[in-house]
């Protein structure tokens, strides 16, 4: 993608960011944000939390 636009990895990655509407926070979600998530849902400390959504985008998808 990044040599078809002209660009390097990190100008690919904005083109990317720029056709989703943009992120709020600025970048997307990194893989270890996403593994907290889940091992505080394994944990005891989430024994009550059920029947549960979490997205987790930076903003992207709005959400009411």
């Amino acid at each position: 993608m990044s040599s078809e636009a002209g660009t390097d990895v990190e100008g690919a990655r904005q083109i990317i960011i720029d056709s989703l509407g943009g992120i709020p926070i600025g970048r997307p979600t990194r893989p270890d944000e996403v593994a907290n998530l889940i091992a505080f849902l394994a944990s005891d400390r989430a024994a009550s939390i059920t029947g549960t959504e979490h997205v987790i985008d930076g903003g992207t998808v709005p959400t009411a």
